[in-house]
């Protein structure tokens, strides 16, 4: 076979690349993880981890990460911070094309995992950084002793705006259903706390200010279609997410809502490219499914390397 760079490319540095990473450097296969940015993913922006088994008290999103990190580089992972602009995967070698070159691979793991999505309201690009976060762990200290709102009802949105009350006086949860759908132990921690405030039946149809920032959010009622305006100063959006996977275009099969489509061995409609973790459809988003997926992954790619040779 013609020489190749690696065997193993993997896209994408959070805990299903390093995972991947891990297993596959154990099997060893020589393997690159490519992060456009820092290893780590949407988890080091994630304040506090408690349902991650073995850590019974819980830890930082960060301290994981640098956990997994150091792990994937003690067996011989390497870690490129680089972009994958696109790849061709069609045959036997895999090419993909970086910001500054070209690399082949045997085989490929799309672990790219997804981003916070928008709402789509007035005011939301204006004043996106500037008043709209999507990291509580992030910006939560600028509002301190402020009146904020956080939008969302999943696990994300009620555990970070926990975390907002450690900072602002008051947070207004704003939810388009009458129930949430965090897991319970969330449900109870914000119902329990005096400073969040949950509007239910509710959606944020525009964000409003001045030059100076987020001077307040316009709520409408799904069921009444009643409309009001709350004073806050700062806006938290937590509704869901949007996969990476722009840089894939029609390489691999994905579903209706862009998610890399897999079977239960990880694999994707290419022979020799798999994919794990947020950005594959999949019922749920967590730390140790990610994991349990790269697992998978990093075993099928080596036994399809193995087969190639």
């Amino acid at each position: 076979m013609k020489a190749v760079d690696y065997d193993l490319v993997i896209i994408g540095g959070g805990p299903a690349g390093l995972t991947a990473a891990i297993y596959a450097a154990r099997a060893r296969l020589k393997v690159v993880i490519l992060e456009k940015s820092a290893p780590g993913g949407q988890i080091l922006v994630t304040d506090w981890i408690e349902n991650y088994p073995g850590f019974p008290e819980g830890l930082a999103g960060a301290d994981l990460v640098e956990k997994m990190t150091a792990q994937a580089r003690r067996f011989g992972a390497e870690i490129e911070i680089n972009q994958v602009i696109s790849l061709d995967v069609a045959g036997k070698i895999k090419r993909l094309t970086l910001n500054d070159r070209v690399i082949t691979a045997k085989a490929v793991i799309i672990g790219t995992g997804a981003s916070p999505r928008k709402l789509g309201v007035s005011g939301e690009e204006a004043f996106y950084g500037k008043g709209i976060s999507t990291c509580a762990t992030c910006d939560a200290p600028f509002f301190r002793n402020s009146v904020v709102a956080a939008v969302g009802g999943g696990d994300t949105a009620v555990q970070e705006s926990l975390f907002l009350t450690r900072f602002a006086k008051k947070v207004y949860l704003i939810h388009r259903r009458d129930q949430l759908r965090a897991t319970r132990i969330l449900q109870e921690r914000a119902s329990e706390n005096d400073k969040i405030e949950i509007i239910w039946d509710s959606v944020v149809t525009s964000v409003n200010g001045s030059d100076a920032g987020v001077q307040g959010i316009t709520v409408k009622n799904v069921k009444t279609g009643e409309a009001k305006d709350l004073a806050v100063d700062g806006c938290f959006i937590w509704v869901g997410v949007l996969p990476n996977t722009a840089f894939l275009k029609d390489a691999v099969a994905l579903d209706p809502g862009g998610f890399v489509v897999v079977n239960s061995k990880m694999e994707t409609s290419v022979p020799g490219v798999y994919a794990a973790g947020d950005v594959r459809n999949t019922p749920l988003r967590q730390v140790a499914t990610a994991v349990g997926d790269s697992a998978i992954a990093a075993f099928e790619a080596a036994a399809y390397i193995e087969a190639m040779e």
